[in-house]
């Protein structure tokens, strides 16, 4: 029974009853949103009733349901992989994983505050652009084409973010400064055999480094990929404490580190 001499607060009644929406809404655009909302209230009219809360649900979840368990699991596992690394090497904070919505999966993070951002945490962001693959080929030996083929894919992503470092944040291996501009990097790659090596020795590198670390964390990723599967969103509170408890039991008992 509620104390009567503690108040309620109507924001945090609306809060609680508009997080799971928040949660189920990760990775939708805005015009996603409002879409899925407009067809669940011509719904409801046509029903000859008010639009509910759980017509709203029904209406951001509806995707989940469509994809098949087996792509679900390695979504899962691919998104798990990216959460790992940003929460374990400490490069952002984890608010959203949810898989199912839009295209696929989705990881929502936000960056660490007071990040020195030298060459060290630059593939340590590397490593966490390409973990989600990395997770992939540790569980199923392979990995889906949704890592490449867009220039929002991961493989994009860390193409460009290693470009950099090559060309205009001072990391070259070769002419460390020498800046060139961002605006001529697309066409970089294709005239320069020698930075395409450097760049892919990087690239290789920060895989390699997400190799070890999620080998070494594969009963996290397992385990986190599963609570996924089972919740399809999770808020960072709930990842954080997953991981936190896998790390524990992996410190308390070392021998059953894989399972």
């Amino acid at each position: 029974m509620a104390n009567p001499q503690t108040p309620i607060d109507a924001r945090d009644v609306i809060s609680v009853a508009l997080k799971p929406l928040a949660l189920a809404a990760a990775g939708m655009t805005g015009a996603d949103i409002e879409r899925l909302i407009r067809e669940a209230r011509q719904k409801a009219r046509r029903q000859k009733r008010q639009l509910s809360y759980g017509d709203i649900q029904a209406a951001l979840t509806a995707g989940q349901a469509a994809m098949p368990p087996d792509l679900i699991w390695r979504i899962a596992v691919h998104e798990s992989g990216h959460a790992i690394a940003f929460t374990c090497l400490g490069i952002a904070d984890v608010e959203t994983i949810s898989v199912g919505n839009g295209e696929g999966g989705f990881v929502e993070s936000k960056p660490r505050q007071g990040r020195i951002e030298n060459e060290t945490w630059l593939q340590n962001m590397l490593a966490c652009v390409l973990a989600g693959r990395v997770g992939e080929q540790l569980i199923f030996g392979e990995t889906l084409m949704g890592s490449g083929g867009s220039e929002m894919s991961d493989l994009a992503r860390a193409t460009r973010l290693a470009l950099d470092a090559e060309t205009s944040l001072g990391f070259g291996k070769l002419t460390p400064l020498l800046y060139r501009s961002a605006n001529d990097q697309p066409s970089l790659l294709s005239l320069d055999r020698q930075l395409v090596q450097q760049v892919n020795v990087r690239l290789e590198a920060a895989a390699d480094m997400a190799g070890k670390f999620l080998s070494d964390h594969r009963t996290t990723l397992v385990a986190l990929a599963n609570r996924v599967v089972e919740r399809k969103v999770l808020g960072g509170d709930e990842v954080r404490a997953v991981i936190s408890a896998c790390e524990n039991a992996a410190i308390e008992n070392p021998k059953n580190l894989v399972p």
